[in-house]
């Protein structure tokens, strides 16, 4: 099963990680090279949660900001 939110749909993200911006901290002006560029991931903060969907317990793979958002609605009843 991949690392994906039931609820929410958020799922693992990919980017670049930059080494350093542009100028540099203390002596001002351009870098004489270019920063490496590596490749990274985001992944989701997952929690497995047992829900009951049409009266059957269910394990599911939920975030933490739907966990949080399904623990409030649960207060509230």
């Amino acid at each position: 099963m991949a690392r994906k939110c039931e609820i929410t749909g958020k799922k693992t993200s990919f980017g670049g990680n930059k080494k350093h911006a542009r100028g540099s901290s203390g002596g001002g002006g351009m870098w004489s090279f270019k920063a490496p560029n590596t490749n990274r991931k985001w992944k989701p903060n997952l929690r497995k949660v047992k829900v009951e969907i049409n009266g059957q317990s269910k394990r599911i793979k939920v975030s933490m900001k739907a966990y949080k958002k399904l623990r409030q609605m649960a207060k509230a009843d």
